[in-house]
């Protein structure tokens, strides 16, 4: 249970990266009390593992309503966070959802949903990893195991926004890009895991075997 609650975090940290937040946060809090930009980082936190649990929870009903197959889940997942982890790599690639996401949080009261919980701390890659997860689960300890992984990369994200000026100081902004690229470079290693996983799901499975097999007999008897 340990393994799968460690194995959540590491996959999911990288994807979340809440220290490439903290410059959106920093701008989008910029001349306001310092108990609001607070209130701001915990209500993030509170919808993105809202956001995060119920993908998770309702994985394996969206997996059967649309009949997707486990492998496909993985590859299409593992090719979303691999676009995510080249654009990391690449941070002026975000630029312009960056600044758009500033244009909108101007005339809003309320930045916690938009843009810091959807879709800086848990968007399209975030939530292809949980379901990926999802549909790995076979029982409810696995289940209540992911979920405890994500709260763990829930309350880094909560402590990174909360502690977004001292890390900021601390690591200037060189250092964040750099911390970034990082996590970027590690998303596509678990991108690349994530399709080369769902081939070999989709290459063992009986979908991809059975018209080999029968092609195989037909010949035999022939």
């Amino acid at each position: 249970m340990l393994e799968i609650v460690l194995v959540t975090f590491f996959a999911l940290l990288p994807i979340s990266n809440p220290f490439s937040t903290i410059p959106l946060y920093l701008s989008l809090t910029a001349g306001y009390s310092k108990a609001w930009s607070q209130k701001q980082a915990l209500k993030a936190a509170f919808y993105m593992a809202g956001i995060l649990l119920v993908f998770l929870w309702a994985g394996a009903f969206i997996i059967d309503f649309f009949g997707i197959s486990i492998p496909a889940i993985r590859v299409a997942g593992g090719v979303i966070i691999m676009r995510v982890g080249f654009g990391m790599l690449n941070p002026k690639d975000a630029d312009d959802i960056t600044e758009a996401a500033k244009q909108e949080s101007r005339t809003k009261k309320d930045i916690a949903f938009t843009p810091l919980a959807m879709p800086s701390l848990s968007g399209p890659g975030s939530i292809s990893v949980v379901i990926s997860m999802a549909a790995s689960s076979d029982d409810i300890l696995s289940y209540l195991a992911v979920s405890a992984g994500i709260v763990a990369v829930v309350i880094v994200a909560w402590l990174a926004m909360r502690g977004a000026p001292f890390v900021s100081r601390f690591l200037g902004i060189t250092g964040l890009d750099a911390l970034t690229r990082i996590m970027g470079f590690l998303l596509i290693c678990i991108a690349f895991q994530f399709v080369f996983d769902g081939l070999g799901g989709y290459l063992a499975s009986e979908r991809f075997l059975q018209p080999i097999i029968e092609h195989l007999k037909m010949t035999l008897v022939i």
